[in-house]
């Protein structure tokens, strides 16, 4: 045994000041076992400790709110009786290291998050940042994260319906993985973790434990250097088949009386869950390890409490259906283990071959965690970019833009991921600006979206946190939905950095006004710091994931216009260039302040598009992002496979400048809809209208054939990966 040390505490991500911390808590020197207890539950990753007097700032009330941050997913009323359950986590360091099982694990761990409180998971998403794509070592981790979300989601039986792909060199060497899962349940059937009851039985159920993930939450709690890739042993090894049938067994055993509580075993595994299932209820727990069912032999105390193996989840039951939960759980083919009790002490005992390897004051753990108030420098605020003389031709310019990386069809990704396993997918992958999954057995539909733009976000992290919220409502208000809620994914660099930290205080900031002004509460997240490699940070990434609710998902509207359909451009369009993707792409710079968040226009616009979607009078409607004006005309005639004639003309900032609040609409009435926009104060203007398949035509001589753009558009990953 390792003798515990100050030096093996640093080790282990204990600064001196915290270990400190932890010998006047004991009282003494801990044991191995106890160092690695406080060690994760006192990491970045579980303790949130530079970032949760932050998180406290952000709306987590609203009268659809059934629980908020604190559970294991966010919970939301949508109606008759039903809750929406979702999460969005992240697995990014490991899905450096190795590519398939850090990304497949991090599918398995949101679905564990969602179905412990009792939800029958419906839908994945997931929010990918990856390096230069000139790099090789970006196609390969690009195709291992890729086979792994598809390959663990497909098995398991949950439909990946959505998500978004970034490419930056600032992610070279620390790629982003952010999943989402979102589930169903009644809402007098959810499921909590605080155990209850002295003297009922603790069981484990699920896979095996072995040595995998050792440290894992250590490991997302630190930088990336040259020697990283040893670090491939505290990355978790997934096997979606298991989790099919713990999904199952589990929703089974949620059928009967028999849980007081329930827990994954996610971040520091064994660890964390009875730490926070004891904290949770005022209780303390006593384990004996000698019954934990291991898949290698002579496993220590420490490796079974810090083994972050997959598929398994920690329970309390009442006594007396213990056996009848047993007979659930061995009928799924998965390991059953009484492997301790609830007891009346407040502390957690564990012991192992007769010997008592850890004994702590719960408390503590929690409480006395370290809750740092870090430095931070404010960011400084952009100039805007003024005007900009166009290099190259409109046709010239559309053409680049939809086949760079950040706008090429994803249809390479979405090929491999099963959208539509369930039956209930309703709007697929760039059908729509969200995708749209059915609530079996009823009319109803859940829309659900991810959304960042971290170019935004590095130039001006306020304006860049408002805008990430204000997309994902805009995408869901798109196709006719209500928006309800988020969950968020913060992924930043080193929060030890003023600078740094000045990026996520301020992103917090503008979230909140976002959050507040669109009544658009944040219910469950992940903050994922440290995301540098040999000092080199991330573009500042406050991913959102977000849910929303139609009533009648025949009503819901996709993309694809058609023949004849009027479009109507709504909000105002000030063409402004800066840290736009035409700024980036065609001109090689990233400048400038990014487009202006009017909170105010994007609540008024939205809420006047959806009144119409509801109304029937939308065809087809588009918000307005990344590339501008012309590529949202463009993306709607590839969905429909229909021409574009426009009669309004613009310079390059009108077509491709990415001013906020905007949305295209196709409509069979354009009159009476212009005539709704102006009765409603709204910014309205019909600017053309669709064609026969043919060319996109503007005034002025411009016309871009479509098949031109199609071929553009769906060449970049074919080609990268032939």
């Amino acid at each position: 045994m390792s003798q515990v040390t100050p030096e093996l505490a640093r080790s282990f991500g204990l600064n001196a000041e915290e270990y400190a911390r932890v010998l006047e808590i004991m009282g003494r020197t801990p044991s191995l076992t106890e160092l690695g207890i406080f060690s994760v539950m006192w990491s970045e990753h579980c303790s949130y400790k530079s970032s949760r007097v932050w998180l406290k700032t952000l709306p987590t009330a609203a009268p659809w709110v059934i629980h908020g941050p604190g559970e294991n997913a966010g919970v939301i009323d949508i109606g008759q009786g039903m809750a929406a359950i979702f999460k969005m986590e992240s697995h990014n360091h490991p899905s450096f290291i190795e590519p398939y099982q850090g990304a497949a694990t991090g599918v398995g761990g949101i679905l564990r998050d969602v179905f412990t409180m009792g939800a029958r998971p419906i839908a994945n998403l997931n929010a990918l940042r990856f390096g230069d794509p000139a790099l090789p070592v970006t196609r390969r981790v690009v195709d291992g994260v890729v086979r792994g979300i598809g390959g663990y989601g497909n098995c398991v039986g949950v439909p990946t319906v959505g998500g978004e792909v970034n490419f930056h060199p600032a992610y070279n060497g620390n790629p982003l993985v952010n999943a989402m899962t979102v589930g169903i349940a009644a809402q007098d059937k959810i499921f909590l973790s605080a155990a209850a009851g002295i003297g009922n039985p603790v069981v484990y159920v699920g896979s095996k434990t072995g040595r995998d993930g050792i440290h894992g939450a250590t490991m997302a709690s630190t930088e990336f250097d040259a020697n990283s890739a040893e670090k491939r042993p505290t990355v978790q090894v997934g096997d979606p088949f298991t989790e099919k049938l713990l999904i199952e067994a589990c929703l089974e055993l949620m059928q009967t009386d028999a849980i007081v509580a329930i827990q994954d075993m996610g971040a520091a595994g064994l660890t964390s869950s009875s730490v926070e299932m004891a904290g949770k209820g005022g209780v303390g727990i006593a384990l004996n390890l000698d019954a934990v069912p291991q898949r290698e032999t002579g496993m220590t105390a420490y490796e079974m409490m810090l083994s972050e193996s997959q598929e398994r989840m920690l329970l309390v039951l009442k006594p007396e259906r213990a056996e009848m939960a047993r007979a659930i759980i061995e009928k799924w083919d998965l390991d059953y283990a009484i492997i301790g009790h609830i007891t009346d002490t407040g502390r957690i005992t564990i012991t192992h071959k007769g010997v008592v390897e850890a004994d702590i004051a719960l408390a503590p753990l929690s409480d006395a965690a370290p809750l740092y108030h870090r430095p931070y420098t404010e960011p400084p605020r952009p100039e805007p970019l003024g005007s900009i003389a166009a290099p190259i031709t409109l046709e010239a310019a559309l053409l680049r833009l939809i086949a760079c990386p950040d706008l090429c069809s994803r249809r390479w990704i979405f090929d491999q991921y099963d959208a539509t396993v369930g039956g209930q997918t309703v709007k697929r992958p760039a059908q729509a600006d969200a995708a749209i999954v059915r609530l079996e057995g009823t009319s109803r539909a859940l829309a659900l979206t991810t959304d960042c733009t971290p170019r935004y976000c590095v130039a001006d992290p306020e304006a860049g946190g408002a805008q990430a919220v204000a997309e994902a409502w805009r995408n869901i208000t798109a196709t006719g939905a209500r928006p309800l809620a988020v969950t968020d994914n913060m992924n930043f660099g080193n929060p030890e950095k003023p600078e740094i930290m000045g990026q996520f205080v301020a992103a917090i900031r503008g979230m909140a006004a976002a959050c507040t002004a669109l009544d658009f509460p944040v219910v469950s997240g992940n903050v994922s710091l440290y995301n540098e490699t040999e000092g080199s940070a991330i573009l500042p990434t406050p991913a959102i994931g977000a849910v929303g609710v139609i009533e009648d998902a025949s009503l819901a509207t996709g993309i694809a216009i058609a023949p004849g359909q009027a479009l109507i451009l709504i909000g105002d369009t000030v063409g402004e260039l800066g840290c736009s993707l035409y700024l980036r792409e065609i001109l090689g710079q990233e400048s400038g302040a990014p487009p202006v968040v009017n909170l105010t226009a994007e609540r008024k616009n939205g809420d006047f598009v959806r009144g119409r979607i509801l109304s029937g009078d939308v065809a087809a409607c588009h918000d307005i992002s990344d590339g501008g004006l012309l590529i949202a005309l463009a993306e709607m005639a590839l969905a429909g496979d229909a021409g574009v004639s426009l009669t309004r003309a613009g310079d390059h900032g009108f077509w491709f400048g990415e001013d906020q609040a905007r949305y295209v609409l196709a409509v069979r009435d354009p009159a009476a809809l212009l005539a709704a926009a102006a009765s409603a104060g709204i910014p309205a203007e019909h600017i053309g209208h669709a064609t026969e398949a043919g060319s996109l035509t503007v005034p002025g001589g411009v016309a871009i054939s479509v098949a031109d753009l199609r071929e553009a558009h769906e060449r970049f990953f074919p080609i990268w990966f032939a």
